[in-house]
């Protein structure tokens, strides 16, 4: 099976994940898609494809025992940014110029400046009402079709530990992912974007989430006993600062924002997410959210605003940085097929964040996606072909 065969067949699956739910995985159509590639794993030959009781796919192609055991994870969910269900592919002969997606959405190139660079080559688009899922169906996929080429390949090559987490989207991937049954040396995600992008460093990231807490009384005697809770809500927010807001930010300038909000006179509640690449900046964020709730409750009363801030992952440079060869041995197998290698800042974070953390250094790799977590999410089939080729060099070298 090709690896364009794999990726539309895996699109099909709705995996969307849920922040909101206690469960793990997060939603129960994810241990669908973890089942049906637990199947099509024991069917290639994996030796010990399983799923495991919280959702986690594992497998393993044996390889030559003088080699080291290495790593490849990519996540099954999608972002519950935009609608995963009913996903609708198709493939564009792209020349240039802007892809109509259906009557209503039309993908300009004017908007989207990385079309220019894939003129000439073939793309996945969704029909413009869903994403499409190349976060990070493009890796699994991806993956995949390497270890088939792999167990078909009499030329050695390292030992390689598959794994497919769940809720990599709503920051739980590495949550229950068990590194001492994986038994890598070290690992990488294949979870980027852009062919060429490999990545070691991360945001460091935190959650916030600010209740406030106000008194309603009829409008018609409010005066001078009313307390909007709303107003106080948007009050706080008009107290960060507004240039550093993730439109007004790129490489190593961090942010915070504001995710959703929702709320009355009597309560109202604001979530963020506050992201920096330096520690310092990213503790000093996170004070200024304090500050200003501290500031709140001493202008309109003690318990007028709570305030929970909970650290999500950390930069994993720190842990990269010692092991600069698993980078050195990424960049090589790109330049091996072809591919120009891209050492960029990742504004965002992957499993192999926290994983890097607990023991399993964990680069990230491109797959090739574009616009992730939308309706003019696209992936090029021929960069697809390119990162498999990146995958298999990777564990023969």
């Amino acid at each position: 099976m090709t690896v364009v065969e794999r990726f539309l067949r895996y699109v099909q699956f709705d995996t969307q994940s849920d922040e909101f739910s206690e469960t793990c995985p997060s939603t129960d159509k994810q241990r669908v898609f973890a089942q049906a590639l637990v199947e099509e794993m024991q069917a290639m030959g994996i030796a010990g494809a399983h799923m495991d009781g919280d959702g986690y796919v594992y497998g393993t192609v044996p390889g030559d025992p003088g080699k080291p055991v290495i790593g490849l994870i990519a996540h099954m969910d999608t972002s519950p940014d935009c609608s995963g269900a009913k996903v609708k592919p198709r493939i564009v002969d792209y020349a240039g110029g802007d892809i109509v997606l259906n009557p209503d959405t039309v993908m300009r190139e004017a908007d989207f400046p990385s079309l220019t660079r894939n003129r000439g080559k073939r793309l996945i688009v969704t029909d413009g009402t869903t994403l499409l899922g190349a976060d990070d169906k493009a890796g699994v996929a991806e993956i995949l079709t390497a270890a088939e080429i792999l167990l078909s390949s009499p030329e050695p090559h390292a030992t390689l530990r598959i794994g497919f987490t769940p809720d990599e989207e709503i920051g739980r991937g590495a949550d229950r992912f068990n590194v001492k049954e994986f038994g890598a040396q070290w690992a990488y995600t294949a979870d980027g974007g852009t062919l060429g992008e490999l990545e070691y460093e991360n945001f460091n990231a935190a959650s916030a989430k600010v209740e406030v807490y106000g008194r309603n009384i009829h409008p018609g005697s409010a005066k001078n006993q009313m307390v909007n809770a709303q107003l106080i809500a948007m009050e706080f927010q008009s107290m960060l600062p507004v240039h550093e807001r993730p439109e007004c930010t790129a490489g190593y300038e961090g942010f915070a924002l504001l995710t959703d909000m929702n709320g009355t006179v009597e309560h109202s509640q604001l979530r963020y997410i506050i992201r920096d690449h330096d520690m310092g900046k990213f503790n000093r964020r996170k004070a200024l959210f304090g500050e200003i709730a501290a500031f709140l409750n001493q202008k309109y009363g003690e318990g007028t605003v709570e305030l929970t801030v909970n650290d999500s992952y950390y930069n994993m440079k720190e842990k990269i940085l010692p092991v600069m060869h698993v980078v050195d041995r990424a960049k090589a197998a790109m330049e091996a097929v072809g591919i120009t290698p891209v050492t960029v800042p990742i504004r965002g974070g992957t499993d192999g964040a926290r994983l890097s953390y607990v023991g399993l250094p964990c680069p990230n790799l491109c797959t090739g996606g574009e616009n992730y977590h939308g309706r003019f999410e696209y992936i090029p089939v021929e960069d697809m072909e390119l990162c498999v080729k990146m995958l298999v060099e990777l564990l023969k070298g």
